[in-house]
């Protein structure tokens, strides 16, 4: 008998059970049709049902992809292979590291179809991999074990008394506390602890610990957005600010000027946490703010950034030039360390000397000679860089360019054969070149040195399983920026949904740039005089996206909102 035109073929995992005699071909493609309605692994959704055995489902799949079926329930599953994916990649994948053989790691999974899963592990771990088959129920409940041992080591160090918390500024000796400083106070040690730890699970940037007149506030910044995540009494304000000085190696006695730290949290004998630490006195008391210094090298993938393939294309290009300046721009926590110390981290080769000068060193990376700065001391950037020029250097890394001084000498390090990379902060490139002109440096040298500029903004990724489709009219999709070619094609925007687990509707962030190299007709416009709008004309002339047409291309393409795009960039 002929095949309903509306039926969906069976294949794969679904073909074989009904192959078998455990589904009839009619119930397979209706539990085929609503795994799919409700974005289910066919698998999960057999097993959840209870219309297949899971040992049967588990035995059919292998028979039917030619995988290995694994007792999960008979091996001991190592928590330091499990460490090496992420719970979330875990979570959304249903998928298991199990064990690890050489170079290979092993993934258990219940659905051989999930191809998506290895490769994004493969990806993530930068190793081999190689999927078992696991029965549903019991892969769902070695993840939940795992995770909840996970989670039970990071309470029982949430209980700790941070031991192991290093003072990594060089400096004066502490000072002697006063007797009646009370920072060991058992109540308010736990609840930094607690806070602590809650912003290195929940991916905070930084961390706001706030006294006003009738309350106080700790908030958290996560994708680049201010929450509220606690009110402790206010009685403990002054018990708060003197405890973080305590960890951060402070004058807990001086509270009318601000004060700079650091901790270093170790959470293991391989991994650790270090929080660069400010103090300020306000009209009530002290303000604390700690920044999360991220030190995985490991995330500096130019993949993952968020440039436009001919974006990464010209940054590359430009990276391999021998001489000239590499200048990245943007405002406080646009991820402009990021963004140089990826471009460090495609040079750090074996035959190149590379130097930076850095407040603070925010990355560790082997091979690269990194000099803290610290004004009390006497090590300015200035004083820093006239160093790397008697060292040989081929690159150098200025942390930020303040003022003339870091600025002369790094351009006449750039005229001079060197490769020169730092950042300012300005809004995109052609104010970029108008601010070191106002500074003091000749345009003829800002014309003559500077390679390419990068400006850039974060904006928060949509949810990709929550965002909602919008519909907007085709005129206000031209008044927002919008090509008139891309309204007449036709695309769909999107915003944010919500969930228990993320209401926001948003998760992690992605980068919008501006990559500007500068042309021949650039470098006459500078050394002629042309103000910012002149040279962004010129700019836009030559093709080069502004971050606001970045940022639309990033809308148009569903990666984040339109709202989000008007939030960081300029209409």
């Amino acid at each position: 008998m002929a095949v309903p035109s509306n039926r969906i073929p069976l294949t794969g995992l679904a073909r074989k059970l009904v192959a078998d005699g455990l589904l009839d071909e009619q119930e397979a493609a209706r539990v085929f049709q609503a795994a799919v309605a409700a974005k289910t692994p066919f698998v999960k959704y057999v097993v959840d049902q209870k219309l297949v055995d899971p040992k049967t489902v588990a035995h059919a799949a292998s028979q039917e992809f030619g995988a290995p079926l694994v007792d999960i329930e008979a091996l001991e599953i190592d928590p330091d292979v499990v460490k090496l994916v992420s719970i979330e990649l875990i979570q959304r994948h249903h998928a298991l590291p199990i064990f690890k053989r050489g170079n290979r790691v092993y993934i258990g999974i219940a659905d051989p179809t999930n191809l998506q899963a290895l490769d994004e592990i493969k990806f993530h771990i930068g190793a081999n991999t190689e999927a078992v088959l696991v029965e549903q129920h019991k892969l769902q409940k070695a993840i939940e074990k795992s995770l909840a041992a996970a989670d039970a080591g990071m309470d029982n160090l949430a209980d700790s008394d941070f031991e192991n918390l290093d003072d990594l500024e060089v400096g004066a000796p502490q000072e002697a506390l006063p007797e009646n400083a009370e920072v060991d106070d058992a109540p308010v040690v736990r609840f930094i602890n607690k806070v602590l730890l809650d912003a290195i699970k929940r991916g905070a940037s930084d961390l706001h610990f706030e006294p006003y007149e009738k309350v106080y506030r700790v908030r958290f910044r996560i994708d680049g957005m201010l929450t509220e995540i606690a009110k402790p009494p206010l009685a403990l304000a002054g018990k708060i600010a003197a405890r973080i000085k305590v960890m951060s190696r402070l004058d807990v006695s001086e509270r009318r000027v601000p004060q700079d730290g650091r901790i270093k949290l170790k959470l293991s004998k391989t991994k650790s946490i270090d929080f660069r630490v400010n103090t300020c006195p306000t009209l009530f008391g002290e303000k604390c703010v700690m920044r999360i210094l991220n030190s995985d090298s490991g995330a500096l993938d130019i993949n993952l950034l968020g440039y436009e393939d001919f974006q990464k294309e010209l940054f590359l290009k430009n990276l391999q030039k021998p001489y000239g300046m590499f200048l990245v721009t943007g405002p406080t926590g646009s991820g402009k360390t990021v963004s140089l110390y990826t471009g460090i981290n495609i040079l750090n080769q074996e035959d190149i000397n590379i130097s930076t000068a850095e407040d603070p060193v925010e990355i560790n990376l082997a091979g690269v000679n990194q000099v803290q700065v610290d004004e009390r001391t006497g090590m300015t950037f200035p004083k820093a860089l006239k160093a790397f020029l008697r060292q040989d250097p081929d690159i150098i890394l200025v942390g930020e360019i303040r003022d003339l001084e870091t600025a002369s000498i790094a351009v006449k390090a750039a005229q001079t054969g060197h490769m020169v990379m730092s950042t300012l902060h300005t809004n995109d490139g052609p104010q970029t070149l108008t601010r070191l002109q106002d500074m003091g440096v000749a345009p003829f040298a800002v014309a003559t040195t500077i390679n390419l500029i990068t400006a850039q903004r974060l904006a928060r990724r949509l949810h990709p399983e929550l965002r909602t489709p919008i519909d907007v009219p085709p005129e206000a999709l031209l008044k927002e920026g919008f090509a008139p070619e891309d309204v007449e094609a036709g695309f769909r925007l999107y915003g944010p949904g919500s969930s228990s687990d993320c209401p926001s509707g948003y998760k992690g962030r992605v980068g919008i740039y501006q990559v500007m190299p500068i042309s021949d007709g650039m470098k006459r416009l500078i050394i002629e005089g042309a103000n910012a709008v002149q040279l962004a004309d010129q700019s836009a002339a030559e093709g080069i996206w502004d971050i606001r047409k970045s940022g639309l291309n990033k809308a148009r393409r569903g990666i984040t909102s339109l709202a989000e795009i008007n939030r960081v960039t300029v209409e």
